[in-house]
């Protein structure tokens, strides 16, 4: 039997993909991740389930899509001239994500997905957080250029710096995440960035 070859996703119907990731979403709204399944999707979406397994490799892999869709759509990090003010917004927001509920499901039952599954892991790190991390990166070099920000700071270390606390947080639940968090782990963090 011949090898099958991976199936061209230009060969997609655009209607048929939209009405699949809409469907994903929101069927993920009223089931949550883990009733979420894939002849779920189907059903609303009006396609046979067989669609999906050629485009997507599961449920996992339809989410993403769908998020990173959504995420292609978000507003950049502004530069006001001020990077206290600007990462004060960037952490409060990311903290706010991490807080809301339906998302925090939704991300949590990625983020179990990925410990099992290199590929899914290596799409979420590259399509849903290093372009929203890119960002700040760029953010904290524009804070380096107008002296805001010490010059031997490794910008893409000052991210896991700023980072890193929000998500072990809200990984181990190890406490609220809140304004005043999101708000201190800046502080500290601008301590440590400044000139």
């Amino acid at each position: 039997m011949p090898a099958r070859s991976a199936p061209d996703p230009a060969r997609r119907n655009e209607r048929s993909r939209r009405a699949i990731l809409a469907a994903a979403l929101e069927l993920l709204g009223e089931t949550g991740y883990a009733d979420l399944t894939v002849e779920a999707i189907a059903a609303r979406a009006g396609v046979g389930k067989q669609t999906i397994y050629r485009w997507w490799a599961g449920k996992g892999a339809v989410i993403l899509d769908a998020l990173a869709e959504g995420a292609a759509d978000a507003p950049e990090l502004p530069d006001t001239g001020d990077v206290e003010a600007d990462l004060r917004a960037v952490v409060r927001a990311t903290v706010a994500e991490l807080a809301d509920p339906a998302l925090s499901a939704t991300t949590r039952a990625l983020t179990i997905e990925t410990l099992s599954d290199d590929a899914l892991a290596e799409q979420v790190r590259d399509r849903l957080l290093r372009p929203h991390l890119d960002t700040v990166v760029v953010r904290l070099r524009a804070g380096q250029d107008a002296g805001q920000i010490r010059a031997d700071v490794d910008p893409a270390q000052a991210v896991e710096l700023l980072f890193g606390p929000l998500y072990h947080r809200w990984l181990l639940r190890t406490g609220p995440l809140t304004e005043g968090y999101a708000d201190g782990v800046t502080d500290l963090a601008l301590a440590a960035l400044r000139p």
